[in-house]
């Protein structure tokens, strides 16, 4: 299939010592070259539809209409692959209106009547009403499995299984999946691999150095970190250029592409995405190492108790365990509610990966489309997604919340 618009390849950057740059280097600088006319340091904002030919066909730099390509989207697209392609020459990124948008842009363009999907069991509610209540009508099959238990999967796959969808962690139980395991069993399918890299974000955790076909993000969460932005991302290797020529023609041809100025807050936040990801971590840890304590909670969710049943994976294949902990309360599902309305920091809202800390009841909110499926979520279950303030004043607000 041809590729619409000007290809976001990567060129790469590199140090002043000829070697490929560091992360944090990547983020400020691929795909961000100062603007050529004036000088900017910040990509522009090109809030325009179309461009002026020169002659017919006779495009600038390659493009004709925005919403098969935008030079600002153009630059989130090449950092987002210099950050998921570790740096490597021939990742391609592609930017989308949301998360679902880039989710359900890729199934499409994969999967058809008669395939078949395995999901998570505790998969984000919004993928599984994606796959089970929008695609499924379209004839796509699907198979809640419990990720971490590689004979589970292997056994779940069938000869028309095209895709194994992958979240590590998962949202909002915290499980850890085996990157590297998972691929291998999704090629010796014939099948995709995809991991929703949205709770690790690049910083943590490289899928595709690990064997994954096609990354996918919510930009809205950390990427963006600031919840101010709505997107969404896929990523695919340099190894996958027939996927991201496919991925490129669907996404012109179904148009949920990102704006010119949401693009421009995603690489914005991805300017500080390094710093802030510390930050979550040694916070999250704090949290999860509190709630562990204390009388009023009965189980935590988070990667980086040793007594986490994937903590040791989880070491292994990401840098950090990341800014999201699940608890659950002792008293059951009301007094999971009645938590969730105490606190006065932590805000009582949806989404996650913001500087702020949000809270939130999965049951009866993110999750509440999923209730009645094989992937309902426990009653009892609190979600934090732990900002960056003063962790001590984080851990006073739970204090009292608790209490």
């Amino acid at each position: 299939m041809p590729v619409i618009g000007p290809a976001t390849i990567v060129a790469g950057v590199t140090s002043s010592a000829g070697n490929e740059a560091g992360f944090n280097t990547r983020a400020i600088h691929a795909g961000q070259e100062p603007d050529s006319l004036t000088g900017a340091v910040s990509v522009p904002i090109y809030a325009t539809s179309t461009y002026k030919q020169d002659g017919v066909g006779g495009l600038r730099g390659g493009y004709e209409y925005s919403r098969s390509a935008n030079p600002t989207r153009t630059a989130l697209e090449e950092a987002l692959a210099a950050l998921e392609g570790n740096g490597e020459r021939g990742a391609r990124g592609l930017v989308f209106a949301s998360g679902l948008a880039a989710s359900d842009t890729l199934l499409r363009a994969v999967c058809a009547p008669g395939d078949h999907v395995l999901l998570p069991d505790d998969a984000y509610g919004g993928t599984f009403r994606l796959v089970a209540r929008v695609l499924a009508r379209w004839g796509i099959e699907y198979t809640p499995v419990h990720l971490s238990d590689l004979d589970a999967v292997r056994a779940a796959v069938r000869p028309s299984t095209r895709v194994i969808w992958c979240e590590t962690p998962t949202n909002p139980l915290l499980g850890i999946a085996d990157i590297a395991g998972l691929a291998g069993i999704a090629h010796d399918a014939g099948a995709l691999f995809v991991v929703d890299n949205t709770f690790a974000t690049p910083y943590l955790q490289q899928p595709l150095a690990l064997g994954a076909d096609v990354v996918v993000h919510s930009t809205t969460k950390y990427l963006g970190g600031h919840s101010d932005v709505i997107g969404g991302a896929l990523v695919v290797g340099r190894s996958n250029a027939e996927l991201g020529e496919a991925l490129a023609f669907h996404q012109n041809a179904m148009g949920a592409v990102a704006g010119p100025f949401d693009a421009f807050l995603v690489l914005r936040g991805i300017k500080t995405l390094g710093v802030r990801m510390d930050r979550h971590c040694a916070n999250a840890a704090r949290v999860a190492d509190f709630l562990t304590g204390h009388p009023a909670v009965a189980r935590v969710y988070y990667p980086g108790l040793p007594e986490h049943p994937g903590h040791d994976l989880a070491a292994r294949q990401m840098r950090g365990f990341g800014g999201m902990v699940s608890f659950t309360v002792r008293g059951g599902e009301e007094a999971a509610v009645k938590v969730c309305g105490l606190t006065s920091i932590f805000i009582l809202g949806e989404s996650l990966g913001g500087v702020e800390s949000l809270i939130e009841h999965p049951g009866r909110m993110t999750h509440a489309s999923v209730n009645g499926s094989p992937l309902e979520v426990p009653g009892d279950l609190v979600r934090l997604s732990v900002g960056i303030e003063d962790v001590e004043d984080l851990i006073a607000d739970l204090t009292q919340a608790l209490s």
